[in-house]
C-alpha cells in the first residue's frame, strides 16, 4: 500500500473528519464568545468600574523611547482578564452543551410500562416444587 493511499485513507476516516468539523466551528464558536465579552459583558463591568477600559489596562514595566523607536514593555492584565472572562464563558458553554446531550443519552425507562418478574430458573422451579410437596405432606 503506497503512502498516499495510505493517508487517503487516513483522511477519510470519520474520526479525522469530524476533528476538522469540531476545529472549524470551534473557531467560529471563538469569534462569537470574543465579541460577546469584549461588545457586551466587558462594557457593563467598565462602567461599574468607573469607565475603566479593561482591554488598555496594563502595568508598564519600560516605557516607550521615540528616541530609539523602541516601544512599550508592559504587563497586558487588562487584555489577559477579558481573555480568562472568554475562556470561562467557553467552558461554562461546553459544560452545558456536554451535560444535555448526556441527559439526553440516559432518558429514564417509562414509567408507564410495567416490568414483568423474570421466569424462574428450571433450579428455582424445582425447588419450589420440592417446598410445595414438602408443605402438603402430613407431620
Amino acid at each position: 500500500m503506497s503512502i498516499i493511499s495510505e493517508f487517503r485513507e487516513f483522511i477519510a476516516r470519520g474520526n479525522v473528519v469530524d476533528l476538522a468539523v469540531g476545529v472549524i466551528i470551534g473557531g467560529a464558536f471563538g469569534k462569537i464568545v470574543a465579541s460577546l465579552v469584549n461588545d457586551i459583558v466587558m462594557p457593563p463591568i467598565g462602567l461599574i468600574t468607573g469607565g475603566v477600559d479593561f482591554s488598555q489596562m496594563k502595568i508598564v514595566l519600560k516605557a516607550a523611547d521615540a528616541a530609539t523607536k523602541k516601544p512599550e514593555v508592559a504587563l497586558a492584565y487588562g487584555s489577559f482578564a477579558s481573555t480568562a472572562l472568554q475562556f470561562l464563558i467557553v467552558a461554562m458553554v461546553i459544560f452545558l452543551i456536554v451535560k444535555g446531550i448526556n441527559s439526553v443519552k440516559r432518558a429514564p425507562p417509562a414509567a408507564d410500562a410495567p416490568t414483568a418478574a423474570p421466569a424462574p430458573t428450571p433450579s428455582e422451579a424445582l425447588l419450589t416444587e420440592i417446598r410445595d410437596l414438602l408443605a402438603k405432606r402430613p407431620a
